[in-house]
């Protein structure tokens, strides 16, 4: 169901879209939205899905306006621009305190020298630098990174967290990592878990660096976001068989802009999204295996994607209003995810519809 605002007061959300495309300035507080709780104003945990033309760029920020990337996009100077822009203009931010590179491909790290002239960038983490970078990996991407941080960021590992500033009221957000460098949680180099049959028809090994993903839950009271970067089939069915690890979650990030050679449906039906978004571009991802495994798990009641898919019909696709940008040449808009301060529902926002819709988190 399409939500339009009502008349009189307009909604947060749709402040929030008059600002972007006036150019007019929102304060925080009024932007993000939020209750009252002791006379303290509780803000909104935000999630905008930055438009990279099927590279990645994830940006989350916190009630206590922490923020945490989830990789960069491509090299030059259209998808750098984009994050700041949505960063700066659009989340009222001055600076990335977080910045986590999945993996070493180049529509996940490629932006990160320009992004970083463009916006003070303060911790850095990754699955562990290559030595020396693989075929799939372009050396001057490991260079680039390794100017920026100065060689120091963090290697994450299964079971590993991002610690998180908590409010003085409301939930405490939490960010666990469950996959990094081809590991689930409860692997180690030297503890591997058994392939697991259940419903999983495996693929052939998967040599590159899209198997090593991070992959991480995102919880804010009742809420949960998975994101797992481009992990691909193998990896994806070690997280729910034989053990469930993420659990069922609200919104889950398609892996791999929604190729077919991930998005295992195992995968999907153990998560069984409330809602699904797809960071396709126009012509690479949110392939129909994906989208048919989407629309089959059960209680997803909406799939948005950054692009609408060109060369199929509209069966190929979300309806309009859940597409941010509609054609190959376009703004890069993005879509956006409020969290309200309470934890127990959430709205999408897509500025070019526009689309609000409101749902409740999972029991």
């Amino acid at each position: 169901m399409r939500v339009r605002p009502r008349l009189g007061t307009p909604s947060l959300l749709v402040v929030g879209f008059l600002a972007a495309t006036l150019g007019v300035f929102v304060p925080c507080a009024v932007a993000t939205g939020g209750g009252e709780d002791n006379g303290q104003r509780l803000r909104s945990l935000e999630i905008y899905f930055v438009d990279t033309e099927g590279g990645a760029a994830t940006l989350i920020v916190t009630p206590e306006r922490e923020s945490i990337l989830v990789d960069c996009g491509n090299p030059g100077e259209r998808d750098p621009g984009r994050i700041a822009r949505v960063a700066r203009d659009i989340a009222g931010l001055s600076r990335i305190d977080h910045l986590v590179i999945t993996h070493w491909h180049l529509d996940h790290v490629g932006g990160v020298e320009r992004l970083a002239e463009l916006i003070p960038i303060g911790a850095f983490y990754d699955h562990g630098v290559p030595e020396p970078p693989t075929t799939d990996i372009r050396a001057q991407d490991v260079a680039a990174y390794r100017k920026v941080t100065g060689g120091k960021s963090r290697v994450l590992r299964p079971g590993d967290t991002i610690p998180l500033r908590a409010g003085t009221a409301g939930p405490a957000p939490s960010l666990r990592v469950l996959a990094a460098h081809g590991l689930v949680l409860g692997e180690t180099g030297d503890k591997i878990q058994p392939p697991c049959a259940k419903g999983h028809e495996a693929q052939p090994i998967d040599g590159s660096d899209n198997a090593k993903s991070v992959a991480f839950v995102l919880a804010f009271g009742g809420f949960k976001f998975f994101d797992g970067g481009d992990l691909t089939w193998n990896v994806e069915h070690k997280l729910v068989c034989p053990e469930n690890i993420p659990g069922r979650v609200d919104v889950y990030q398609s892996n791999h802009h929604g190729l077919d050679i991930s998005n295992n449906p195992a995968l999907i039906a153990a998560l069984a999204p409330r809602v699904a978004v797809v960071n396709n571009g126009a012509k690479k991802g949110a392939e129909p295996g994906t989208l048919r495994a989407l629309r089959a798990a059960s209680g997803l009641e909406a799939v948005f994607q950054l692009h609408r898919r060109l060369g199929g019909d509209a069966k190929d696709n979300s309806p309009p209003e859940l597409i941010a940008n509609d054609a190959e040449e376009c703004k890069g808009e993005f879509v956006k995810l409020s969290v309200d301060p309470d934890g127990k529902s959430y709205f999408f926002f897509v500025a070019t519809a526009p689309t609000e819709k409101k749902y409740a988190v999972r029991s």
